[in-house]
């Protein structure tokens, strides 16, 4: 029965960027449909409190201090999925940072953070976890996490729009590559999303009501609105699915 496709018992996998926003909206789509996950990122509190939520719905649920700026650090996030699970079935590449500033500012140093831990990480990180897959002779599953600023400039995030429009164009190289290996290989674009990231533009009243305004359904996204298109490409239901977005933002790029 097609329910049965959306059932991810039996499956494991990582998420990054867990600890709480996105990812852990993520995460809690996952462990409701059956999976087993480790969670990453770099503040091990925030894994370890996610952790014990998520646990609620199901698991085990892992969590894994990461930084993915670091290729000891993925290596190591890697080596302990496999070791704990034996295998790898889906990675989401959500851990992401966002640094703003106008064009004519904008720090080289920046620049250089937000390219490592937005782009060059999670293609590193998705090589690793390929290789298991491969070497396994197992599908895979891999969801990247792009933006809204994938498809548009936005306004003072110029490494951001890089990284995430190069993410984007990475997902189809990946699944263009993979799909001979029966892994397939997707994004989600988040829209406004309800996040840390994104207090300081809530908390401006004037770019508050800019966005709302223009958002079809007139509200800002919660983590669990994504929860469904991330079940979705993990699953068996998305099989015939690679190289794509599928963006989640209330009607945004439609407006």
């Amino acid at each position: 029965m097609i329910l049965e496709k959306f059932n991810l018992k039996g499956k494991s996998g990582i998420v990054t960027g867990a600890g709480s926003g996105i990812g852990f909206g993520f995460a809690t789509g996952l462990v409701q449909a059956g999976a087993e996950i480790a969670i990453a990122g770099r503040n091990l509190e925030k894994l370890e409190t996610a952790a014990e939520a998520l646990r609620q719905y199901g698991g085990p649920v892992i969590p894994l201090q990461t930084d993915m700026a670091k290729m000891e650090d993925i290596k190591s996030l890697v080596d302990n999925t496999v070791q704990e699970f034996g295998k790898i079935d889906f990675l989401f590449n959500n851990a992401g940072i966002i640094r703003r500033n106008s064009c004519e500012d904008f720090l080289e140093s920046d620049w250089d953070d937000m390219l490592n831990i937005n782009l060059k990480g999670p293609f590193f990180l998705t090589q690793a976890v390929a290789r298991v897959m491969i070497s396994q002779k197992r599908k895979g599953k891999i969801v990247n996490t792009t933006s809204l600023i994938a498809e548009q400039g936005g306004k003072r995030v110029p490494a951001y729009a890089a990284s995430k429009g190069g993410l984007a164009q990475v997902t189809k190289t990946m699944a263009n590559d993979w799909a001979q290996y029966d892994i397939q290989v997707n994004a989600i674009g988040p829209g406004w999303v309800k996040t840390e990231l994104t207090q300081a533009l809530r908390e401006d009243t004037q770019r508050n009501q800019e966005i709302t305004g223009r958002i079809p359904m007139g509200r800002w996204a919660d983590p669990l609105d994504l929860a469904g298109a991330a079940v979705f490409l993990a699953s068996d239901a998305s099989d015939y699915i690679t190289g794509q977005t599928i963006f989640v933002d209330g009607g945004w790029l439609s407006s």
